[in-house]
């Protein structure tokens, strides 16, 4: 399956040249930073958000945290996963990258030696971004935009095909949702006992957000004894 997408007269090539012909237009300084943004910054961007959204289901402290922070530990686990399955992907396919076989293209990293596909880029960010889903909708959204700008930066930077990011969107999104159930049956214990343990619980809920039934006060009840306060006075 070497000679996949070989022919330049076939869409995923034409889309492949009509994306990274922008970049032959746009100025240096454009065409560096979406290198840079492309290659490491939506990675890292990804990595924040799933921490913005730890620490915001950690300060609400709600009744779900527990289970939002199993989804939020299987996220970055789903992309370590769909990269691994990746790999006898990448072995059976073997498609060249796209400055290989085509001439003309704007090619904004070197380095590239390896086969493209599938993308392990769009998988790494969809993945994670589809088990950001799971944890929480607002972030999800968030990921998957940031998923799709890496997809469009790999293109447009001459690395990888159309379908090159679309088949790692999929291969993503198949691993952290159809492997989902099993990871949170798994991970969910493990979290609450966290939360449970004296030196982790801070992980999982911030300080004065305990779980009702672990010695935190409801609001309006009564302390323990004044009840029998009020009695000694009223005697």
């Amino acid at each position: 399956m070497a000679g996949l997408a070989e022919s330049g007269s076939d869409p995923d090539v034409d889309l492949l040249y009509d994306i990274n012909g922008l970049a032959k237009d746009a100025p240096h300084w454009l065409d560096r930073a979406v290198s840079f943004v492309g290659e490491y910054g939506l990675l890292l961007a990804m990595v924040l958000l799933v921490v913005w959204c730890w620490w915001s289901v950690r300060r609400r402290g709600a009744e779900d945290a527990v289970s939002s922070v199993a989804a939020l530990v299987w996220a970055p686990l789903a992309a370590a996963l769909a990269v691994l399955v990746n790999v006898p992907i990448r072995g059976f396919v073997e498609r060249p990258r796209p400055f290989r076989t085509h001439e003309g293209l704007d090619v904004l990293v070197s380095g590239k030696t390896d086969y493209s596909f599938v993308s392990d880029h769009a998988t790494i960010t969809m993945a994670m971004a589809v088990g950001l889903f799971v944890a929480n909708r607002k972030f999800g959204v968030a990921g998957i935009g940031l998923a799709l700008l890496e997809g469009f930066c790999r293109v447009y930077m001459g690395v990888h095909y159309p379908t090159d990011v679309v088949g790692g969107f999929a291969l993503g999104t198949a691993v952290a949702l159809l492997l989902s159930p099993v990871a949170m049956l798994l991970l969910t214990p493990v979290v609450k006992a966290v939360e449970g343990s004296v030196w982790g619980g801070w992980l999982v809920r911030g300080p004065g957000r305990a779980a009702v039934g672990r010695g935190a006060l409801i609001p309006g009840a009564r302390k323990e004894g004044a009840g029998a306060e009020e009695r000694d006075l009223a005697a």
